[in-house]
Parts: C-alpha cells; sequence; structure tokens
C-alpha cells in the first residue's frame, strides 16, 4: 500500500465525513427550528421515539449528530431525559441504513446524486430547496467518500503483514477494543463500518473477526456525545450515560451470543458470498436486538443515569454567569438553532427577572430607606450589565452560524431585548441613586408622594410581568396591553407632575426633593417606553 493509496484513503474518509456534515446541516437549515415541535409531538411514547430517532438518523446518516442534539436539547429542557431514552435507541437503528445502502452498492449512483444536489444548489433560488438539495449532495459526496476507501483498501490483499493483523480480531476483547478507539478517532461509526465492509469485500476479514469490530464500533460512537456534554447540566451528561448503557449492554449480550451459538454462520447464511450485505446485516441485527430487548426498561435506564450522576445539592455559588447558555463545539449541527434559540430565550427571561427585582428594590429604598435593599440594587445591576454582554456575544456568534430566517428573525429581537431590558436597569440604578440623595440631604416625601413611588413601582412591575412567557398564540395580546400600560404609564407621569407643581406653588414640598420627583418621574416614563419597545420585538419575531 503506497503513498497514493494512503492519500485516497483519507482522501475518502474526509469526502465522507464532509458529506455527512452537508447533510447534517441542510437538515438543519431546513428544518431545525421545527425540530423541537416535532419531537414534542412524536415522543408521546417510546415507540414514537423510536420510529423518530430512526427517521432523523437515516436521513442524516449519523447516530453521533442524532445523539448530540438529543444532548442538546436535553440541558437546554426541550427535552427530558426519559424522552431521550427512545430517540437514542432509534438513532442506533438508524445509523445502520448506511450499511445497508453501502451493501446494495448504492455507491454506483453516488455521483448522480451529488450532481443533481450541487446543481440544484447552484440554479434554484429557493431557500428551502436549496437546504434540501444539500443534503442530497450530501449524500452522493459521502458514498463517493465510500469508494475513494474501498479502492485505496484493494492492494492490502497482498499485505501479510496486514493479513496477521486482521486474524488478531477473532479475540473478542481485541476486536471489540480496536473498534472502539478507530470510531472515537473518527468520531463516525458510519464510517468506520464503512471502513470495515471494505476490508470483508477485499476477504481480509472474516465475518467471525468482523462483528467483535462491529460490537466495538458502536461503543467508539459514544464520544462524540460524551465530547458534546462537557460543561453541560447533569441531566446531558446522563444522556450520554444512556447512550453508553445501551451500546455497552449490547456489546456484551451479543459477544456471549456469538461465542456460544453459531451466530456467525447464521448471518452468513442469510447472504452467502456477500460479506458487505453481511456485515451490514449484523449491524442492522445488533441493534435492533438491542433496542426490543431494552425498550421495555427505558425508564430504569433513566433512573440509572440519574442514580450514577445525582443533582448537586450544592447552592449556587453568586458569582457572574450564563445558566442556561451551554455553547457547545459540534461538526454536527442539527437542532442547534432550536437549543441556541431556548437557551437565549431562558438567559433573557433571567435577565428580566433581574431587572424587576431592581425595579421594586429601587422604589423601596425612595419609600423607606433601606441599606441592605440598596446593596442588593448595585451588586444586581453588575450581574445584569454581565447577562447582557454575555448574552450579546452569543448573539453575535449565532448571527454568523447557518439558520432559518424565522430563527435569525428570533435572535435579532432577543438582541435589542436585552438592550432595552439593558437600560431600564440603568433607570432602575437612577431611582435608587436619588433615594441616596434625599439620605444625604436629609430630606423626606410626603405620604402622598409616597402613595404615588408605590403605585409607579407596581405600574413597572405589572407592565414587565405583560412581557413574560411571550409566544405566537398571545403575541398580539401582549402587545395591545403593553400599548395600553404606556399610556397608562404616560398619564400617571403627567396626573403626578402637575400635583407636584400644585404643592411646591403651596409651600407644601421642598425644592430640591420636588427636583428628585421630577427626576423620578422621566425614569418611570422612560421605562415604560422600553418594556413597549420589548413587546413591539416580540411583535416582530413571531
Amino acid at each position: 500500500m503506497g503513498i497514493t493509496d494512503v492519500l485516497s484513503l483519507f482522501g475518502g474518509l474526509a469526502l465522507f465525513l464532509y458529506g455527512m456534515q452537508m447533510m447534517s446541516t441542510g437538515l438543519e437549515a431546513a428544518a431545525g427550528n421545527k425540530m423541537k415541535s416535532i419531537l414534542e409531538k412524536l415522543t408521546s411514547n417510546r415507540v414514537k421515539g423510536v420510529l423518530v430517532g430512526a427517521a432523523i438518523t437515516a436521513v442524516i446518516q449519523s447516530s453521533s449528530a442524532t445523539t448530540v442534539m438529543v444532548v442538546g436539547f436535553v440541558n437546554s429542557g426541550l427535552m427530558t431525559l426519559k424522552q431521550a431514552v427512545w430517540i437514542i435507541m432509534g438513532a442506533n437503528i438508524g445509523t445502520t441504513i448506511t450499511g445497508q445502502l453501502i451493501a446494495l452498492d448504492i455507491g454506483a449512483i453516488a455521483p448522480l446524486f451529488a450532481i443533481v444536489g450541487v446543481a440544484v444548489m447552484m440554479f434554484v433560488k429557493n431557500e428551502k430547496v436549496h437546504h434540501i438539495s444539500s443534503i442530497f449532495a450530501g449524500l452522493g459526496i459521502l458514498f463517493m467518500g465510500m469508494d475513494m476507501m474501498g479502492a485505496a483498501m484493494e492492494p492490502l490483499q497482498d499485505s501479510q503483514a496486514f493479513i496477521n493483523l486482521m486474524t488478531k480480531f477473532s479475540n473478542p476483547l481485541i476486536g471489540i477494543l480496536v473498534g472502539a478507539v478507530f470510531t472515537a478517532i473518527i468520531q463516525s461509526s458510519s464510517a468506520s463500518v464503512g471502513i470495515l465492509q471494505a476490508l470483508a469485500a477485499t476477504g481480509l476479514v472474516p465475518l467471525s473477526s468482523a462483528v467483535y469490530v462491529l460490537f466495538g464500533q458502536n461503543i467508539g460512537t459514544c464520544i462524540t456525545a460524551v465530547l458534546a456534554s462537557i460543561g453541560m447540566k447533569v441531566n446531558a451528561k446522563r444522556t450520554t450515560i444512556i447512550h453508553l448503557m445501551f451500546n455497552i449492554i449490547g456489546t456484551f449480550t451479543f459477544t456471549i451470543v456469538c461465542m456460544t451459538t453459531p451466530y456467525v454462520s447464521l448471518i452468513e447464511s442469510l447472504t452467502p458470498g456477500d460479506p458487505v450485505a453481511q456485515i451490514a446485516n449484523a449491524h442492522t441485527i445488533f441493534n435492533i436486538a438491542t433496542t426490543l430487548i431494552l425498550l421495555p426498561f427505558g425508564t430504569n435506564m433513566a433512573e440509572f443515569a440519574t442514580k450514577v450522576l445525582p443533582d448537586s445539592k450544592k447552592e449556587e455559588d453568586e458569582e457572574l454567569r450564563l445558566k442556561y447558555i451551554r455553547p457547545f463545539e459540534s461538526s454536527y449541527a442539527i437542532g442547534h438553532s432550536a437549543v441556541a434559540v431556548s437557551q437565549v430565550r431562558d438567559e433573557v427571561m433571567r435577565m428580566q427577572e433581574m431587572v424587576s427585582k431592581n425595579i421594586s428594590d429601587a422604589f423601596d429604598t425612595l419609600i423607606k430607606y433601606d441599606e441592605k435593599a440598596r446593596t442588593k440594587v448595585t451588586e444586581r445591576e453588575e450581574y445584569i450589565d454581565y447577562l447582557n454582554k454575555g448574552i450579546s456575544e452569543y448573539v453575535v456568534s449565532l448571527m454568523a452560524s447557518e439558520m432559518s430566517m424565522d430563527d435569525s428573525r428570533k435572535i435579532n429581537g432577543y438582541y435589542a431585548i436585552i438592550s432595552n431590558l439593558e437600560r431600564i436597569g440603568d433607570h432602575a440604578v437612577n431611582i435608587a441613586e436619588y433615594a441616596d440623595d434625599m439620605k444625604k440631604w436629609d430630606l423626606k416625601f410626603s405620604d402622598n408622594v409616597l402613595e404615588e413611588l408605590a403605585e409607579m413601582k407596581k405600574q413597572c412591575i405589572a407592565s414587565l410581568d405583560n412581557v413574560k412567557d411571550v409566544d405566537a398564540g398571545n403575541v398580539e395580546k401582549v402587545l395591545g396591553q403593553a400599548v395600553a400600560m404606556e399610556q397608562k404609564t404616560d398619564d400617571m407621569r403627567d396626573k403626578y407632575f402637575k400635583k407636584q407643581m400644585q404643592r411646591l406653588k403651596k409651600g407644601k414640598c421642598k425644592p430640591q426633593s420636588g427636583i428628585v420627583f421630577s427626576e423620578i418621574l422621566t425614569d418611570f416614563e422612560r421605562m415604560g417606553d422600553h418594556v413597549l419597545n420589548i413587546a413591539q420585538e416580540y411583535r416582530g419575531m413571531e
């Protein structure tokens, strides 16, 4: 095997993985923003969940991509751990379609898929068609890469050293280890199974040895999900444990079956003289049988994963941090849009909650000065500024990624919303600083003014509460209420300003406190404007 063959082998692998990524990206752009609703509707029971996992994986030819998507969804709360079990089981079945297509020699027409897919991408401007055609182009490139790898390995038939190495795979543990390590390195069981089929086609690896490598490949494919879960919440890590459990239990079971029964002979008898189809069938039977065995115990697997990784009992620290945004780097982007939008939404809601608390504490400090509440306003404002910066940076990074128009519109909307929230937070700090001035100058508001301040606080909190949990079903109602509330805020500002003028004329109010109250009214009115801006942004996002 010369340098040219080695380059062809790795070039073919590169094409295979690139084709897989093209398919993943195409599916993400075509349906990524709908993935959440699709999964919610179709994972209502275990059978549907398995079928969904199998179907998605069959389309993108990668169980790793599907599993990484599931890890991201569980981490973001878009999917429960129990729902994830069924999707993962289905993904293991769906990934066997690659081997079956190779056995059917679809590679012969692979260039046609690539030509048609690329032609449509170049000449058809429709965005949806463009994304779907990239899936077909990716499929063609994937199998062209598979053919390149097969051709590059043909000279190995004459290598005695390689033949001697292959005979060692008859030891189950060595075969499993080699399959697991190689698949973990290239992070694709579909590619490693394809390479194993190419080797079998040359006659170098008998099925009796290949089955153990095949079992190890199913374990090795878990590495992608494990890497994706690093830095994520505990529930996401539990998902990877379930994935590992599935394949380890399947490997253990089938290793015993192969060693104690004529299982290999049975597989060979299904397609005599066709080692490529034999490996494809062994791979399919392994995953279908393991799914059938474990299907009744999916809930138990989720419970076991929870016991292995229990919830942390430690209270959350006070350090500044993003709680929901957990970006994960992966070449598999399926469902990334749904995860990203959900993460940003949850973080924005968290920021809004802090802004609301600061408004409440700021007005309370005006009504009755409280040193502890005043300190909280400053500390919380620092956190709000941190969240504004952190969310903004994440949103900007998303703008450069491949997203649908709907998701891009939502991300842009959240970017504008956090800017308005940050400005509201600044006005809340202004109000708290007026309380400092009142204390420093030894000024006090009358009972009437204190009642007016309490009404302002109530109005601000109600306006912010109105723009909580906005979705397509209530956005028009929320906007209508926001318009009415903003008008009420303006009316209150005008009403209280006139009363203040009357108090000043009658000498019932000191000039310094009158100036402070006028400034408070200005901040109060501007907070109302920003809340209306937020409602309008939500309307534009739907």
